[in-house]
Formats: C-alpha cells, structure tokens, sequence
C-alpha cells in the first residue's frame, strides 16, 4: 500500500480511490475533489464529520478560477507570493463545486501543496485533491508515510487506495488559512506561513477568526494524542509538574521544543506521537514564543490540552 510510484498513484486516484499524500505541512487523505463518492470515502476513513469542509489541493494558482466563484485582490497577491507552499486561502466558491468537499458552505479552502510528488501527482491525473490530514479525525496529525499506515492501514483498501511516501514533512505543522471573504481578512488557522508575513505581503492588519466553523482546524478540540495534555509556559516549571506527578503514579514526560521554532514545528507531532508510544499519560508541554512559527505551535498544544 506505501509507495512512491506515482503513476500507480494517480490510476487509484482516477479510479475513485484515496492516496495519502505527502506536503510539506502534513499528509493529507486525498481524493478526487470532483469525485462525491471519493470524498465522502475519505470522510468515512477518518471518522469526519461530514459538515467540517476539506481543503482542496490545485497545481497552480491558474486553477483558481474554476473552483473560486470570485477571486479577492487579497488572494491574488497571497497566491501569487505563497504558492507553492502552507497557505491555504478561503474564497466564495464556484458553481459546480461539490457540497461534499465544502460542508454545505458557500466557501471553499484552496491551496498548492509544496512537495514535487503530489504537484506531479495532480499533473499526472489532471485532478484536483480534497485532503484533510490523513489520521483519525481528532488525533494527532501525521508527518511520515508510516504515521499515517498506523492511524489508517486497516481503513484503507489496498486494492484501491495507496499512501504515496514522499519522506517527512519539512514543515510540520498544517498550513495557515486566511478568510478572504472577509473585509479585513481573517486568520483561521494560524500555521506553516505566519500572519506577520501574510500581514506584510498585504499590507495590512489580519482580524481574527470569528463566526461560525467554516475551515479545517477550527474546532476548540483537536490534533490531541491519546496522553493527557497540560500546558506551561516555561521549562523549569514544567521539570516541576513532571516530579509531582510521578510521585502520584501518572507517567509524565516533558515536551519542550527548545528556542528553534522552526525545528520545533517540524518535531511536534512526531514528538507527540513518540510520548503515546512510550505509554505517556501526561505530557507537559513548553509553551514556545508567541512569535512567527510559534503561534502554530501555541494553537496545536491548546487543542490539543483541551479534550
């Protein structure tokens, strides 16, 4: 089922079958995104609610147009200075696109992946992907081929889908999203991209995400691992919680990813799911700066603390 052949890949994509693919973010649980019944497969696989919309995945900002019913000046200049890359925009969608892939809303999440096996991949089937991240829906998302066989293998048919394996996620964390039907824009996720540099590329202030659930990762719950998760603001403090617990039974372990955001963000998940596989019950997370890749990292422990 792991492969990197992406041939063999886009045959199971035109047939109606899921490929995890690889992104620079994390791995996505892709189907044709004109393909209803391919979708609502990937929504079954994970255990999605079928309301909470999916990013969908073009090869290049030219294939805007189809999807985006109106294309915003703000996400014209954040395409064209971003993608490829981790920023995924919010824009009023097309007539045509399907309910399956928006939740029912008016808006779609459009972004272009940067790994050069999923941008062949589109190429190759001449199709765009819908992919949230390829876990269980809730848990801690996956940055390795094997991440996602453990979470998915016995919900994937190998006859029909495949993981294609492009190596570890450079970045991480999931992309930032940025509402663009909104005046100002808004953050909806911050992530891979931060909003000080989406800030500046536009020249203005982002609003935060407000209203109502309308993009991946705005649920208060979300990417937790099976341990219980507490939150610390610094490292001695955390040393402090950990010998507490361990004199009252709980196994404790610290998280703490240091001063480098960058390293950090691309660890965390890893990290996470390490902690589950060491048979962890409590992870006391260092909460880094509230600065650039620090504000991905900040939002990912917060929901993940609050299951």
């Amino acid at each position: 089922m792991v492969t990197a052949d992406v041939a063999r890949a886009a045959e199971c994509l035109a047939a109606g079958g899921l490929v995890a693919i690889p992104t620079e973010t994390v791995y996505g649980l892709g189907a044709d995104a004109g393909n209803e019944a391919a979708v609502a497969r990937v929504y079954a696989a994970k255990g999605r609610p079928a309301g909470h919309p999916v990013i969908v995945h073009i090869a290049a900002a030219a294939e805007l147009a189809h999807w985006a019913a109106h294309i915003h000046h703000v996400a014209a200049t954040l395409a064209d200075a971003c993608w490829p890359g981790p920023l995924t925009l919010l824009l009023r969608r097309a007539p045509g696109v399907s309910d399956t892939v928006t939740g029912g809303r008016d808006t779609v999440g459009l972004r272009v992946p940067a790994h050069p096996l999923t941008l062949e991949l589109m190429t190759r089937s001449g199709r765009a992907i819908a992919a949230p991240s390829a876990n269980r829906f809730g848990r801690v998302s996956p940055t390795t081929a094997a991440h996602v066989l453990a979470d998915l293998g016995d919900r994937l048919d190998p006859a029909t889908d495949v993981i294609l394996d492009g190596g570890p996620c450079p970045v991480g964390v999931e992309s930032t999203i940025v509402d663009c039907t909104t005046e100002p824009p808004q953050l909806l996720r911050p992530g891979g991209i931060s909003a000080e540099d989406v800030e500046r590329l536009i020249d203005a202030d982002l609003a935060a995400g407000d209203g109502p659930v309308r993009a991946a990762g705005m649920l208060a719950t979300h990417y937790a691992p099976r341990a219980r998760v507490e939150l610390v603001e610094d490292a001695a403090t955390a040393e402090r919680r950990v010998a507490d617990l361990l004199l009252t039974g709980p196994r404790a372990l610290v998280l703490d990813g240091g001063d480098d955001l960058v390293a950090a963000a691309r660890q965390l998940y890893s990290r996470l799911r390490a902690a589950d596989d060491d048979g962890a019950d409590v992870i006391v997370a260092v909460l880094p700066p509230a600065r650039g890749l620090g504000h991905a990292i900040r939002d990912r422990l917060a929901k993940a603390a609050s299951r």
